[in-house]
């Protein structure tokens, strides 16, 4: 035991406490709205309550950022519910991994994802864009997000070196699309996700068993091959379950991108004045518009983890095993940091230097070292170069529709999916024009 036990009280005991023997009923009904409203009913950045009858302790802000991001501090394992984990990481994958099996697992997908490859991503999906545009033009009208994630599917089974026909990449869109859908939720639309990750993880183990046995043999450097012919901190070959994991754990993110592109269009919509902008290729503007997607929109709720040992913070003791959820909607909408953070303004990001821990929609700290999301860079080069060839190649309508980002549902999305229509492709030296 601790020293420290004798000074500081239990962190479960001493935070203030949510009214309510159980709040995972009210979890479910507000999303990501659940934490914020007790924060701000307890003038609190922390507090204490029960999720499905366990205790867990919810923080949010800059320096619970640090604690929870001190690497060798938590694990994902048994952080998050079961059926949530299986469809947004999965046991195995390199999120529930600690120590040196993930420091040399992290090593490998970050070693996937160097400026050139994040570039030759985005050269891919730009590709399957501007087909898509050709195709749109006389359409009556398109759903973006459908859409978007079969460009995102597409393009991203190309770069990892997967061999995939137009049939096959619908299949695989529909069931990533299924696995990001139901995540979040409980109930028939969680069931079918799991059902879409067994019919993945099969296609995906099977792909894995085919580079091994040289029956598929990608370019030497392509994800695909790399993933399949890694090894472990114990020198053996990744197990063939955890490999399938590893490559679903590129692919899926990847799809699940589409989101962002659609509230970045959202967002164009709602603020016309910044369309001129990005079509005239003001690469730091679009760079400020586009984290500013990233820091309003709701994505992720909130990461989990279980103290690997015990420690103290803030005048408490955390005791090993003891549940925590970091609150990366609630810390991206602290007004503290953001002192204004109802309000979509992108300036925000001019010369703004993040401590890691301040603006987290993919987690906080180190990509290497830490849990932070290894795709974070290619997902803003991909909402990037979206942005630019939606506001600088095409012109279109956008028609009467439900654009309410409802946030009980998680992942949250508006409502229609962002509808267009009578799209027009133009010329480059008219993309100032507003649409």
């Amino acid at each position: 035991m601790s020293n420290t036990d004798h000074h500081h009280a239990d962190a479960l005991d001493a935070a203030p406490r949510a009214p309510g023997f159980d709040n995972s009923i009210a979890f479910l009904a507000q999303g990501y709205e659940f934490m914020p409203r007790r924060y701000a009913a307890l003038d609190s950045d922390l507090f204490a309550t029960r999720l499905m009858l366990q205790r867990v302790l919810c923080v949010r802000g800059e320096d619970a950022g640090r604690m929870f991001y001190q690497p060798g501090r938590f694990t994902r394992r048994h952080a998050l519910p079961a059926t949530t984990m299986a469809l947004l990481q999965d046991f195995g994958s390199v999120m529930a991994l600690d120590g040196e099996a993930h420091k040399k697992r992290k090593a490998m997908l970050m070693s996937l994802f160097s400026p050139l490859e994040r570039q030759r991503l985005v050269g891919l999906a730009a590709a399957e864009w501007r087909t898509r545009f050709a195709q749109w033009t006389g359409n009556a009208q398109v759903v973006v997000h459908e859409a978007a994630q079969e460009v995102l599917c597409r393009a991203v089974c190309h770069w990892a070196g997967i061999p995939i026909s137009a049939e096959d990449a619908q299949e695989r869109t529909r069931e990533f699309a299924r696995m990001i859908a139901g995540a979040g939720s409980a109930g028939p639309r969680n069931w079918r996700g799991h059902l879409a990750r067994a019919r993945t993880e099969q296609w995906a183990r099977a792909l894995v068993d085919a580079v091994r046995a040289g029956q598929v043999q990608p370019a030497f450097d392509s994800p695909l091959n790399v993933i399949a012919r890694h090894r472990g901190a114990d020198g053996e070959l990744m197990h063939r379950k955890h490999a399938g994991v590893e490559l679903i754990n590129l692919l899926r993110p990847t799809v699940a991108v589409a989101r962002y592109i659609v509230f970045g269009l959202l967002a164009l919509h709602d603020h016309p004045e910044s369309r001129a902008r990005i079509a005239a290729g003001d690469d730091a503007y679009t760079t400020w518009f586009m984290q500013e997607v990233r820091r309003y929109y709701p994505f992720i709720p909130a990461m989990g983890g279980r103290a690997l040992h015990a420690f103290d913070w803030r005048g408490m003791h955390v005791k090993k095993g003891t549940w925590v959820l970091f609150d990366l909607y609630g810390t991206n909408h602290h007004p503290a940091i953001w002192g204004d953070p109802e309000v979509f303004r992108p300036e925000r990001f001019d010369r703004r230097q993040s401590s890691g821990f301040d603006f987290v929609p993919h987690g906080g700290g180190d990509h290497y070292s830490g849990h932070r999301c290894p795709g974070e860079f290619v997902t803003g080069d991909l909402v990037k170069s979206a942005l630019q060839l939606f506001a600088g190649e095409i012109a279109y309508d956008v028609p009467p529709q439900d654009l309410t980002v409802g946030m009980r549902r998680i992942p949250a999305l508006p409502a229609s999916g962002f509808v267009i229509k009578n799209v027009k492709q133009r010329h480059p030296r008219e993309s100032g024009d507003p649409c």
